[in-house]
């Protein structure tokens, strides 16, 4: 199992209650993980699609942008940056 932190979300009195029970917190936590994955996706495809919609509309084609990613990976390549500590 991964790492675990706690957080402290405000619900009303009956839903604190069904989530004193074990068995059922368990559920909705991991219901909340995948719904924040989910989340996160979702949000990335969002940004990607808004970027490609600015990029068309200042004249770029996909083939460009994909030269231009292309020519970005092989310079990072080359530079080997270190990841951040």
């Amino acid at each position: 199992m991964s790492e675990r932190v706690d957080i402290t979300l405000s619900v009303d009195p009956d839903t604190a209650r069904r989530l004193a029970d074990p068995a059922i917190r368990a559920r909705v936590e991991s219901e909340l993980e995948a719904f924040t994955r989910k989340i996160g996706v979702d949000l990335l495809m969002e940004a990607i699609a808004a970027a490609k919609h600015e990029a068309r509309a200042n004249g770029l084609t996909d083939e460009m942008v994909e030269a231009e990613l292309a020519a970005w990976k092989a310079e990072r390549r080359e530079v080997r940056v270190p990841p951040a500590a």
